[in-house]
Formats: C-alpha cells, sequence, structure tokens
C-alpha cells in the first residue's frame, strides 16, 4: 500500500485548501501585492513564465505559470534544501468566498511533506486573518 502523499510522477506532494470570505479579484490582489510575504516572502514577483524571484531569506525559483486571478505555479527552493519542488496557488470563487488551494509536489520525503502541510495551512490561516483585517478597515 503507498504511504498518503507518495505518487509515483510527483513523489511526495501536499496539498492545502482554505475559504476566505473575500471575492476572488480581492484575493488575488492582496497575495499578488501586500499579502506576497505571507505564502512567498520579501520579492518581487514577475508575470511570465521563466521570471526568476529570490526571497530576503535565501528561497528562490521560477515562475512555470501565471493566469491571473486563477493560477500560480513556480518552483520553490528554501536556502537550506539540496532540491526544490513545484508550488501551485489556485483560486476558485465559491458561495462562501474565494477558496485558496497551495498544492506542493516534489518534496523530498514524508517528513518534509508534514513539515509543509504545517508550514502552508499556518500561511493559509495567516492570509485568512489579514484578509479579515481588510474588510474591517
Amino acid at each position: 500500500m503507498t504511504p498518503t502523499g507518495l505518487t509515483q510522477d510527483a513523489g511526495w506532494e501536499m496539498g492545502v485548501r482554505k475559504t476566505v470570505p473575500a471575492p476572488l479579484p480581492q484575493v488575488w490582489d492582496f497575495l499578488i501585492g501586500e499579502g506576497l510575504p505571507l505564502w512567498l516572502g520579501e520579492t518581487a514577483l514577475g508575470t511570465r513564465r521563466r521570471d526568476q524571484y529570490e526571497t530576503a531569506d535565501g528561497t528562490r525559483g521560477e515562475i512555470r505559470s501565471f493566469h491571473p486571478h486563477e493560477r500560480i505555479r513556480l518552483t520553490w527552493e528554501p536556502q537550506d534544501w539540496d532540491h526544490d519542488s513545484i508550488l501551485q496557488i489556485t483560486l476558485m470563487q465559491v458561495q462562501a468566498g474565494t477558496t485558496i488551494g497551495f498544492h506542493q509536489e516534489h518534496l523530498a520525503s514524508a517528513a518534509e511533506r508534514e513539515k509543509m502541510l504545517d508550514h502552508w495551512h499556518d500561511v493559509a490561516d495567516r492570509i485568512a486573518a489579514a484578509l479579515g483585517k481588510r474588510r474591517t478597515r
């Protein structure tokens, strides 16, 4: 039996979803604007395939695809990793607002998968809290 999170093609992978009570265009604008440091780090993010980025803490990668108001797919390699992974952020309008999905593949091990699950759950919670504060202004 295959362990949870282990795939034949993408190795170890994980996914986290969070629905926030905000319209999709507002969530998109937040994620690629003032909310960028919450999920990617302090950096500038390009919008074209192969645009590269490096955060203040040394995480680096490149854009694989960028579809406004829908999806960003990029490589993601923290400074202390010896490999990169693929991170995809998707947005979907739902009745209650917008569902943000984080999917990461090509993780090195079950332990790294668990660490990234915790990380992206925390990121999703911080994004939801920040968007909630914006609504009360």
